[in-house]
């Protein structure tokens, strides 16, 4: 639509000429000021059936807005967290979350479209000069200020009132801890968790690749083996938590190639397992070098020794990988003899 076919009496009042008022050169100053452009009306301005129009796409869009909030609650509370569903090309996802992430970023994406679309087209829009001023203030403002200052901080007798001013930074400093306790919905607190993994003394080494308990003749000289407790499947719903601590790495070695002597005495024939995790940040490693025997994290290059306790040689890992004491039972299974001594993966704030 254009002015032509607004009536007259809707077309706003001519515009003030200063709007686009130029300067001429002068000596004082060289370059001219060629001013704002003439303004533009929007068909908003001029036809009020379009700004309601506007108008109504904008409660249309808050509107969706607030019922896609009342869809991320609704998905909250109705979708188990356990429920996953098949998103192409993603995979299987967890229901709860795409929902959750879906119907919230709809809400966010409506409200902040509601308010572009009210800006650009119902708020004003005309362009405004105005001449930058000192940011400093006056010296007799600054003056008054700080007279200000003294006499209330005098009149508050803050420091004459000593109960009070200790009472009083003993509340603001308490205060924040409310914010704090909010956390605990984040999740339980981890407790011990951090520190102990599901090997104990008699769980089986199971082949992460074959599910199958593994025998000293399974362990080939040289080669890397990755294993998992018996019990832990992969259709667990804890799985991923629970492998993330109790990945284990199994290598055989020859004995006399063991300089370490705890890591001979908790040993298999030349059998040793250790934590698969990395103690910079948490890899999975995987890679390893037979006639050296060192493995190396892929992330970030840290390499550790598996002759010699599993010390770090080279890269950021700030501890040796955990070893996990290890025989054989009765039916000739390799088992555990106990947990990790110490807690796997990289150090973290309960690690004493």
């Amino acid at each position: 639509m254009s002015s032509q076919d607004i009536p007259e009496e809707n077309l706003p009042a001519e515009q003030d000429t200063a709007h686009g008022a130029v300067t001429v050169a002068d000596e004082q100053s060289p370059f001219a000021d060629p001013g704002l452009p003439p303004h533009e009306h929007r068909i908003q301005d001029i036809d009020e059936r379009a700004a309601r129009r506007s108008e109504r796409t904008v409660a249309m869009l808050f509107t969706l807005s607030m019922l896609a909030t009342i869809g991320f609650i609704a998905s909250y509370v109705a979708i188990p967290k356990e429920e996953s569903i098949y998103v192409f090309p993603i995979g299987h996802i967890s229901a709860l979350n795409f929902a959750l992430g879906l119907t919230l970023g709809v809400a966010l994406f409506l409200i902040g479209a509601g308010a572009v679309h009210w800006a650009r087209t119902l708020m004003s829009d005309v362009e405004i000069a105005d001449e930058r001023h000192p940011i400093e203030a006056p010296p007799e403002v600054k003056a008054k200020v700080l007279a200000d200052f003294k006499l209330g901080a005098q009149e508050s007798q803050l420091g004459r009132r000593k109960l009070i001013r200790n009472t009083m930074l003993g509340a603001l400093a308490l205060v924040p801890l409310s914010g704090v306790m909010l956390l605990r919905d984040l999740g339980p607190l981890p407790g011990t968790s951090l520190r102990h993994t599901l090997w104990s003394k008699g769980k089986l080494l199971v082949n992460m690749n074959t599910n199958q308990p593994l025998r000293p003749a399974d362990v080939a000289v040289g080669s890397l083996t990755f294993a998992k407790p018996e019990g832990l499947e992969e259709t667990d719903e804890d799985f991923q938590v629970q492998i993330a601590k109790a990945a284990l790495m199994i290598v055989r070695l020859q004995p006399d190639n063991i300089k370490d002597k705890r890591e001979l005495e908790w040993s298999h024939q030349g059998i040793v397992a250790f934590s698969k995790i990395c103690t910079h940040v948490g890899c999975p490693i995987s890679l390893y070098e037979q006639q050296t025997h060192h493995v190396l994290c892929p992330c970030h290059q840290s390499t550790f020794d598996l002759s010699d306790g599993a010390r770090v040689i080279f890269g950021p890992a700030g501890h040796a990988l955990p070893q996990l004491r290890i025989g054989v039972n009765a039916d000739g299974y390799l088992e555990a003899l106990g947990d990790f001594e110490e807690p796997v993966g990289p150090a973290f704030w309960e690690r004493g």
